[in-house]
């Protein structure tokens, strides 16, 4: 039977990043990708000018049709925009029979903040305790915990007391150190480093949601964390690598990769 791959995020018109770039990477990995709209954004590869988030209600009802008719296999959030989103998300995922991916999204690409502080207070408290794996990159966990993340240390520091607020699994991303690209995964037994050549580029729009939608989608597949969390980091560093160079400004990667 084939698999299904769910995504709880915003949308990018531009399609770099949000929905689109978690559907295009579902289709990569061979699932069937469904998508349930948070929010809807006007951007592109140099600005985002507009946020409209969409009513809580709305998005509840949204994956409630999912989960009536053709419920995933693996799913994942991305942008939330709102505490009543967050909630409303949190609500529905107590239900889920299926790994749930959260990818705390708090700022956008060009520097906009994505998410308020009392919407950050309900990821923490209701939101991950609900998660099969956290992906955090050094901002998002810093504000997650209060660690200023300098290094390795750090960020195994900011992956245990994530992995205190309830979820199965953290991953930190590193993608923000200098030199290598180095993403730590723990589950409180074991530390796993995963560690990619930094290409340089400006284009890198759309990362963090195509590196968790490809976990999400090796779980749905069936795989291990590890396993899943070590393919999604080898296409993401590919797509990187053979970006398509479009647009003037921060571009897409390529999701053909």
């Amino acid at each position: 039977m084939l698999q299904v791959a769910l995504s709880i995020a915003g949308s990018d018109p531009s399609g770099g990043a949000g929905i689109q770039a978690d559907l295009k990477t579902f289709h990569r990995f061979g699932v069937f990708g469904e998508a349930v709209v948070t929010l809807v954004t006007v951007q592109n590869t140099v600005r985002v000018s507009r946020v409209e988030v969409l009513a809580p209600e709305l998005v509840a009802e949204q994956i409630g049709a999912v989960l009536e008719d053709i419920p995933p296999d693996a799913a994942k959030t991305g942008a939330l925009g709102s505490a009543g989103v967050v909630r409303a998300v949190a609500r529905a995922a107590e239900g889920f029979r299926f790994p749930l991916v959260v990818d705390p999204v708090m700022m956008s690409k060009h520097g906009l903040p994505l998410l308020p502080e009392d919407a950050v207070r309900s990821i923490r408290e209701e939101l991950i305790p609900r998660a099969a794996l956290v992906t955090p990159n050094l901002p998002e966990a810093e504000a997650l915990t209060g660690i200023a993340i300098r290094g390795l240390e750090e960020m195994r520091r900011a992956a245990e007391r994530i992995l205190a607020m309830g979820p199965r699994a953290v991953l930190i991303k590193g993608g923000h150190l200098e030199g290598d690209a180095v993403d730590g995964l723990w589950d409180g037994a074991n530390w796993r480093e995963f560690s990619a050549p930094r290409v340089e580029t400006r284009h890198t729009h759309g990362t963090g949601c195509t590196y968790s939608a490809a976990i999400t989608a090796m779980l749905a597949r069936g795989c291990t964390m590890g396993d899943a969390v070590e393919a999604a980091k080898r296409f993401v560093q590919e797509a990187i690598r053979t970006n398509p160079g479009l647009g003037r400004g921060a571009g897409p990667v390529n999701h053909w990769a």
